[in-house]
């Protein structure tokens, strides 16, 4: 997965204005203590990231 696509998941799902704020401050267990923008800088794949955001938030399954 593409880092845009991941953004506009983000996006479509958190809303334009609040998916950047959760990235950056929403602190996940099953990112290793780390929030979205942590995870990406550490390397983590954007695909991956987003299944867990998608697990954490139950985001339905149509829009994973």
């Amino acid at each position: 997965m593409r880092l845009t696509v991941f953004w506009q998941r983000m996006a479509e799902h958190f809303g334009s204005g609040y998916a950047d704020t959760f990235a950056r401050d929403h602190v996940m267990t099953e990112l290793g203590e780390r929030t979205v923008h942590e995870a990406l800088d550490a390397g983590w794949e954007a695909k991956e990231v987003w299944r867990v955001v998608c697990t954490v938030m139950n985001v339905p399954g149509e829009k994973r």
